[in-house]
């Protein structure tokens, strides 16, 4: 069974960067041809997609998102990061890991249980 916990502070002051780390267990952020990616939900608003990291190391990025995201991994910890930065108040959402369904990119088959950010002073 394929795990996913994400983990980091709840609370950020705002200019700062946000940091979390998805650790996965079950598999390997290296399997072929898997995307784990991170998420966000606003508050009273739909999901939306941040970026991912495939199996290879590829990073992509929302084009909203980019200049202030960077998406990294560690095979030897089986994890891979988020850090936003600069972040402001509107960036207070529930983030969350995931990975996507072999063959299907954006079609999610396992999410982490998603953390709460929180951006004030």
């Amino acid at each position: 069974q394929v795990q996913l916990r994400e983990s980091g502070p709840g609370l950020v002051k705002p200019s700062q960067t946000l940091s979390l780390t998805c650790a996965v267990s079950g598999d390997s952020v290296t399997t072929n041809y898997y995307y784990w990616s991170w998420i966000r939900q606003l508050p009273g608003k739909g999901l939306e997609w941040i970026g991912d990291i495939n199996y290879s190391g590829d990073v992509y990025y929302s084009p909203s998102l980019r200049s202030r995201t960077s998406i990294s991994r560690d095979t030897s910890k089986n994890q891979f990061t988020l850090q936003l930065s600069s972040v402001t108040p509107d960036d207070t959402a529930v983030y969350y890991c995931a990975r996507d369904r072999s063959g299907v990119r954006f079609s999610y088959e396992y999410w982490g249980q998603g953390t709460q950010v929180t951006v004030s002073s």
